[in-house]
């Protein structure tokens, strides 16, 4: 597979202003992508610019091969991508867990008795299965996270967008969510302020900084302990 993901001197502006200026980025078939930085750097409109929410004023965002300009160009690439929110009280919408995990499959055209299997699949998967009757807003924070996931999972895609993943997980949670993540096959591109996280997972890392894009790389420091640290470049490197 060519690079699913690739944007081409991308600028988006908000109010009349720039939010992302000419970013340029290709995500490899299999690349686990960190991007970091200060918060109002414009990382979550990156994401939201990548799945189409938000459009480019200028330049070229290219999922998997194909050019996508409009609503109708990033619809049909949508279900590839799973777009994990920062806030998960924005994605959840459903009475029952079980319920939000088997929307998507059940508006891509799988029949009713497939996208519950699958949701069954995807909770047991990430242990959880035992929260599949439960009522979508008596669930704790970390739980809410991973039925977030699972409703990414459960539609199978080749990318995951995961925009602060970690954020109101317990230590419990934390792990299932690292776990499932380390074992997805597709590509990824996470933006967190979760260090350790990033070093978990990610294989190469950007930063962003007043809405451009910077290379950086993932490295260790010797302290009393060992900290997992990624550091922009020097400009040309």
């Amino acid at each position: 597979m060519s690079n699913p993901i690739s944007l081409s001197d991308v600028t988006v502006e908000r109010d009349g202003a720039a939010v992302l200026h000419d970013i340029s980025l290709a995500l490899g078939a299999s690349e686990r992508l960190a991007i970091v930085g200060p918060n109002g750097a414009g990382k979550t409109t990156l994401l939201r610019t990548i799945a189409g929410l938000e459009r480019a004023k200028a330049g070229r965002v290219t999922l998997f091969g194909k050019d996508c300009g409009s609503e109708a160009d990033f619809r049909l690439t949508r279900p590839r991508i799973g777009f994990l929110f920062q806030d998960s009280d924005d994605q959840l919408f459903c009475p029952t867990v079980a319920e939000d995990v088997a929307f998507g499959p059940l508006n891509t055209g799988c029949t009713s008795e497939e996208a519950f299997a699958r949701a069954d699949e995807v909770l047991g998967t990430l242990g959880i299965g035992h929260l599949g009757d439960r009522i979508i807003h008596k669930l704790s924070g970390g739980e809410k996270r991973l039925v977030c996931l699972a409703g990414l999972l459960a539609m199978r895609p080749d990318v995951l967008l995961l925009d602060e993943p970690t954020n109101g997980v317990d230590t419990e949670n934390g792990a299932r969510l690292r776990d499932q993540l380390r074992n997805f096959g597709g590509a990824m591109i996470l933006v967190s302020h979760d260090d350790g996280f990033v070093a978990d997972l990610a294989n190469r890392a950007l930063v962003l900084e007043k809405g451009r894009l910077r290379a950086a790389e993932i490295h260790e420091h010797p302290h009393l302990h060992s900290h997992a640290h990624v550091h922009a470049l020097p400009d040309g490197a």
